[in-house]
This record gives C-alpha cells, sequence and structure tokens, in this order.
C-alpha cells in the first residue's frame, strides 16, 4: 500500500491521461458517428455504401491492429504521430463506427410515417432531421452513447501499447521499476489497485447510463400521455 502512496502523484497524472484520452475519442467519434449515421439513412445509395463500408471495416478489424496500423503506417504515410495522437486516431476511428450504428439505429427507430408526412407538408429534409426525426431519435441514442463512452474509457488501457502514459501504463511502469529495484515483484497489489480503478469508473458511468435511460423513458411516457390527453 506504502508503494502506491508514494506513487500517488504518478498515478494521478495517468489517471488524467486516460480521461483526456476518453474524452476526446468521444467528442470526436460523436462528429464522425453523426456524419456517417445520417450517410447510412440517406437517400442517395453511394453514401449509404460509403458508410457501411467505413462501419463494417473499422468494425471488423481488432481495436488492437487498428492501434497498431495507425501508429505504425501513419509515418509511412509522410504524417509521423506522437503515441497519444496514434492512439486517439485509432480510438476515434473505432468509436466512430461504433457510434454511427447507434445513430443509424436510433434513426431508424423514428415512425416512418412521420417523415412522409412532413414531406407531405412541404418541409425540407434538412428540416425533417432537424425539427422531427432528430429530438426523438435522441431517446434511443444518447443511453447508447453513454455506454459507448464506458467502453472507450476501458478501450484507453490499449493505448499502453503505444507507449501512450495512460493509466495502465504507468501501474506496468511502477512494477517493472520496483522489481528492478527491490528484487521482487509488486504485481499482484499494483495490478488488483488497476482492476478496483478501472471497475470503480467503470461502474459509476454504468450508473449513469442505467439513470439517464430511466429519465429518458419516463420524458418519453410523459410525452406520450400529454399527446394523448391532447387528441382526446
Amino acid at each position: 500500500m506504502q508503494l502506491l502512496l508514494d506513487n500517488a502523484g504518478f498515478l494521478y497524472r495517468g489517471l488524467v491521461s486516460t480521461f483526456q484520452l476518453a474524452v476526446l475519442t468521444l467528442l470526436l467519434a460523436t462528429v464522425i458517428s453523426v456524419m456517417i449515421g445520417l450517410m447510412a439513412v440517406a437517400r442517395r445509395r453511394a453514401w449509404r455504401i460509403v458508410a457501411l463500408c467505413y462501419v463494417e471495416f473499422f468494425r471488423d478489424i481488432p481495436l488492437i491492429v487498428n492501434l497498431l496500423f495507425v501508429y505504425f503506417g501513419a509515418p509511412l504515410l509522410g504524417v509521423p504521430l506522437s503515441p497519444f495522437t496514434a492512439a486517439l486516431v485509432g480510438l476515434t476511428l473505432w468509436g466512430g463506427a461504433n457510434g454511427a450504428e447507434i445513430v443509424r439505429g436510433g434513426i431508424n427507430a423514428v415512425p416512418r410515417h412521420q417523415t412522409a408526412s412532413a414531406t407531405a407538408l412541404g418541409m425540407k429534409p434538412w428540416e425533417i432531421m432537424w425539427f422531427i426525426v432528430g429530438p426523438q431519435a435522441l431517446l434511443p441514442i444518447l443511453p447508447s452513447f453513454a455506454g459507448l463512452f464506458t467502453l472507450l474509457v476501458q478501450a484507453t488501457s490499449l493505448a499502453s501499447l503505444v507507449g501512450v502514459t495512460e493509466f495502465l501504463r504507468v501501474n506496468q511502469i511502477m512494477v517493472e521499476r520496483t522489481t528492478m529495484q527491490l528484487g521482487e515483484s509488486p504485481a499482484f497489489l499494483v495490478y488488483g489497485f488497476t482492476l478496483i480503478v478501472y471497475f470503480l469508473i467503470c461502474s459509476v458511468l454504468t450508473w449513469g447510463t442505467r439513470r439517464l435511460e430511466r429519465r429518458l423513458g419516463q420524458l418519453g411516457r410523459r410525452g406520450t400521455q400529454t399527446l394523448a390527453e391532447q387528441s382526446v
């Protein structure tokens, strides 16, 4: 336990790096998810094919392979990336592919007759998406995106493979350094602590996701009751 206390600052910096990587990935992946998700439900077949190819390509490749490909492949294209940037790009591409499926599913969950009715009223496609489809699609999309954030936090541990000094890598350094200095390995203590920290973080995120789902479900039921009362 004293080992963990002596390295508290080192552990804190690793944890901050983990959250920075996860949050930046979520923000960038959200942008990609919306773009690809809209392309996946577009009227033009070419856009749907591009979206399908992107989603299938990055979802069918193991994330670790994707990270290594970006890290070692970018310099061959004349774009050397730092370990943090390479991990950010690899996780974003993967997160964007999974997020795009969430967006596509949320949009498809909106009854099609509403789109048809809005079109009959003369609304433009962007107006239909912004005022009719988008607000309703948020109900199934938001909880799933919260769950995706939990997965991204877990996936940041793979960034240690390309040299990012995130939380898992910090613990690996502690084990290696202590083993060399003292001749005995504190692996069980250190990695047990790592397990607990990841468990607590992901448990809090999972709890928040479930709470968000219940909250959105209540809002959805209230909206349905309001519409029913107005129609009477």
